[in-house]
């Protein structure tokens, strides 16, 4: 092999390396060190520069992508992670930023997505293009499973590879001229889909993207928006328990929203993605609201309830009874918009859904879910000892520190540079983020405990 493909190689295995999922036992590539070689004199003589200016075509850049702030958020976490592990290359840096899942998933699920794989390999087993509405034992499964005597049927199911693809195929249906209303903070994904998609105008420091209704959900409010305060949007993102703040919406507070829906003529855009963690009578489901579908479209994932954040497989339901303006079902619609953009999920992630809602799949869900559940219980315990506000934590995978007076992307810098543990910055879920961390609970044990650790250093 060459010096360079050498050099290309250790390279490339390096950036994988820094890349991947970081453990805290972690043995990193030794630098790369090239052989020596002698060489005579060296003559330098200036040439003529050859750089041209880059050529560029005469299609215009969609001016809604200038309109976005920086990087996504995860992103850029991932960069600045990057940029500290270069400046700290011996350091054991723990990630308790992005909520991505780290423990195995359920051997039972595994073995039925092994099998299903397997099949593929066969005559008898082999298909190829399945109906982009998903396969219709798992449509069936999810609505007798999350919807039990709700009034949803197989025919309301999508199935998805995941909750964040449907938030844009959605914005997608409702298209560039409909005005939008999140919670304060919120998942990222909502805002900048209609970012994209021409719904706001220019983002304004300290106060979000014009013609973006943000309801503030705060300490002082339980995390539930003054509806009297909120102006009337075409539609409204909703999360329950939330991500950020972990907060869950109690059935009252929901039925106050769906009220508020239909007084309005709004459609609300349900994310209940951590339902399942969820360990009172806090309503799992938009749809257990009386008259909710008429207004309500839900989305949901397996990603952190069997760890196929990889995986990729989700859901999301579209009652019959949910309608435009002009009477035409919305189902329909985005039954268009499926078959045109998406050619359903995989066949083996649809087999792994079947076997996660089968009996032994539910009770290994439950097991992953308990054990983020306790990781969750260390880390909220952790900062209450050091005197810190703490919220979220029962309901949700979250935790979310209040840090009064500060800059949440300061705390975030200070946090990674004195512990080497990574956190997300609140103000990246909203101007009402800011003075926040939100820490995750996805990490394995060994790697909480060291966290917790070593935040009990730095504030104590």
């Amino acid at each position: 092999m060459s010096l360079m493909n050498q050099l290309l190689t250790s390279i490339s295995s390096s950036s994988s390396a820094l890349l991947g999922q970081d453990h805290l036992f972690l043995t990193r590539p030794k630098n790369v060190v090239l052989p020596s070689k002698k060489s005579g004199l060296c003559k330098c003589i200036a040439a003529p520069s050859t750089e041209k200016t880059a050529y560029k075509t005469k299609v215009s850049r969609n001016e809604n992508m200038g309109k976005l702030q920086a990087g996504y958020l995860f992103p850029e976490i991932a960069r600045r992670r990057a940029a500290h592990m270069l400046k700290y290359p011996d350091a054991q840096v723990i990630s308790l930023g992005i909520g991505d899942t780290t423990e195995p998933i359920p051997e039972v699920i595994a073995s039925a997505m092994a099998k299903r794989s397997n099949s593929l390999a066969t005559i008898e087993g082999y298909s190829g293009y399945g109906a982009e509405q998903g396969e219709k034992l798992l449509r069936a499964k999810v609505a007798s499973t999350f919807y039990a005597n709700l009034g949803i049927e197989e025919d309301d199911v999508f199935i998805s590879d995941g909750a964040k693809s449907d938030i844009s195929r959605l914005q997608v249906l409702f298209g560039s001229d409909v005005t939008m209303a999140v919670q304060d903070p919120s998942y990222p994904a909502y805002v900048d889909s209609g970012v994209i998609m021409g719904q706001t105008g220019r983002y304004q420091n300290n106060v979000g993207y014009a013609h973006i209704e943000y309801m503030k959900c705060t300490p002082e409010n339980g995390f539930f928006p003054d509806l009297s305060a909120v102006s009337r949007t075409d539609v409204i993102f909703f999360c329950s328990p939330n991500n950020p703040t972990g907060s869950a919406a109690s059935r009252d507070q929901l039925s106050q929203l769906v009220q508020f829906a239909k007084d309005n003529g709004t459609i609300i855009i349900y994310d209940s993605a951590y339902a399942l963690y969820m360990s009172d009578d806090t309503p799992k489901s938009i749809f257990e609201i009386p008259g909710a579908k008429e207004v309500a479209i839900e989305i949901s994932s397996f990603s952190k309830y069997a760890g196929f954040t990889g995986v990729r497989l989700g859901w999301t339901v579209i009652p019959k009874e949910l309608q435009f303006s002009d009477g035409f079902p919305v189902a329909k619609d985005f039954n268009r918009i499926v078959c045109t953009c998406f050619n359903g999920a995989s066949n083996i992630a649809q087999a792994g859904g079947l076997a996660c809602l089968s009996p032994a799949g539910l009770e290994g869900m439950q097991e992953v879910i308990g054990f983020y559940k306790e990781n969750t219980r260390i880390i909220v315990e952790t900062f209450q000892s050091l005197g810190f506000n703490v919220y979220g934590g029962k309901n949700a995978p979250y935790v979310w520190v209040h840090f009064p007076g500060q800059s949440s992307w300061d705390v975030f810098g200070e946090i990674l540079e004195k512990t080497h543990v990574v956190t997300t910055p609140g103000s990246g879920f909203g101007p009402g983020g800011e003075g926040f961390i939100r820490v995750s609970a996805f990490g394995h044990r060994a790697n909480v405990l060291e966290a917790c650790r070593r935040f009990k250093e730095l504030y104590k």
